[in-house]
Parts: structure tokens; C-alpha cells; sequence
């Protein structure tokens, strides 16, 4: 996995990261997390882990992200939760997914056969339900899960994407760009465990209406 950096977008994460730092330790790639310069609890308990911090200009997911896809420098990345709800025993096969089938983005699915979840609830189902219905009547895409931010993917077709939506928009503005930039996608299955400490940074009502409002724009926004 020397050609891989997970990506860790953290926020108030000092019980949570440093456990996920010590399971991913051994693996071969580099970790760079992703966080506030005023976070300071979170930095003083990862500060002495073998990982590169990145500090954001702004704040919000996807903005951590986006910071993080800029200062790629392998050819392969991985979006990895600080919380420890991603397994990084899913990873070898998502990577094998992708470069035998030539794929720009594998995308991990909760709702696939032999996958589920730990920390999804009905509210999060149902919404998840219907966001990947919209994804696939409005967007064609070929996903299962599109809130799931557990992927895969080739460095340069992320830089190529221009992602810009720094909160959780950028869940569904990744995938729907791709398609529409003919990039090859697919969803593969995962079993998303509960988060270790703290508490959830999405908030279900409110970020699933900006989400659901972002994908209508997309809709009916020009491809670009």
C-alpha cells in the first residue's frame, strides 16, 4: 500500500483518533489527518503518533477533505474516519476492486449483501434510502450508498473533480462529478462498526436538507 494515504478528516477527536491511529499503524501508506489549528485536544493526543498533520484553511468535512486531496502525493487515496467506524481490513479488497477493473472510485456500501452497520439508525437508513435513490434517477449513478464516505480512488481523478463544497455536500457533489465526468465508479460491500467515543458531527435534519438542496442544484446546474 506504499502508493495509498488515508485521508483522516478529524474534529474533537482526542479519545477516538489515537485508537484508530494505533489499529492503522501497520499499514504500509501514509496517514495524514486533518484538522482546526484550534482543535487543541485532539492535536495534543495525536501529536506523538507517526502521522502528518494538515491544518485547514476553514472549517467544515468537506473542507478537511479537499485540503487533504490537495496534498496528495501517491496515486491512490482513501477517505478513513477518525472515529473508528471504518474497517481497514476492508481496504486490500477495495484497492484490488479497483485496479483490476481499472475503477477511478470505489465506493464502500452498508446496504450491499454481506455488509451493515453498527451506528446506522432508521432515521439515518431512511434518509440514506432516499438520497441513493435520488443519486441513481437523477445522476445514473451506480452506487448503493452514497452518504458513505468510507472510498477509494485515484488521486488524480479526485484533483480533477475541483470538489469545493466544504461541509457534508461534498458527500454527493464527489460521486455525482465523477459521473458526469464519465470517471468510473462502483460500490463494493463493508460493515460499518460503531463509533468508538464521542458524538456523531452530522446532524440528521439539517445536514440531510442542505445535502438534498445541493443535489438539486447539481441537477440542474450545466455539466462541467
Amino acid at each position: 500500500m506504499k502508493n495509498l494515504t488515508l485521508i483522516i478528516p478529524a474534529k474533537n477527536e482526542p479519545e477516538s483518533l489515537p485508537q484508530v491511529i494505533n489499529e492503522i499503524k501497520d499499514l504500509d501508506c501514509k496517514k495524514k489527518v486533518v484538522l482546526a489549528l484550534d482543535d487543541v485536544e485532539t492535536i495534543k493526543a495525536i501529536k506523538h503518533l507517526d502521522v502528518e498533520i494538515i491544518y485547514q484553511d476553514d472549517r467544515g468535512y468537506g473542507d478537511a477533505l479537499i485540503a487533504g486531496i490537495n496534498n496528495l502525493d501517491t496515486d491512490y487515496f482513501c477517505i478513513f474516519n477518525a472515529d473508528g467506524s471504518f474497517n481497514p481490513s476492508e481496504l486490500p479488497n477495495m484497492i484490488s476492486l479497483m485496479e483490476k477493473s481499472n475503477f477511478d472510485f470505489v465506493f464502500a456500501s452498508r446496504y450491499q449483501s454481506n455488509s451493515g452497520s453498527e451506528d446506522d439508525t432508521l432515521v439515518t437508513w431512511v434518509g440514506n434510502t432516499i438520497f441513493t435513490l435520488l443519486g441513481k434517477i437523477f445522476f445514473r449513478l451506480p452506487i448503493t450508498d452514497i452518504l458513505y464516505t468510507y472510498v477509494v480512488g485515484r488521486s488524480n481523478s479526485a484533483k480533477e473533480l475541483r470538489l469545493s463544497q466544504k461541509n457534508f455536500n461534498l458527500c454527493v457533489e464527489l460521486p455525482i462529478k465523477a459521473m458526469r465526468q464519465n470517471m468510473k465508479i462502483i460500490s463494493c460491500n463493508s460493515y460499518e462498526r460503531k463509533r468508538i467515543a464521542g458524538i456523531k458531527k452530522v446532524n440528521a435534519f439539517r445536514d440531510g436538507l442542505t445535502i438534498l438542496l445541493h443535489m438539486i442544484k447539481l441537477f440542474f446546474m450545466k455539466k462541467n
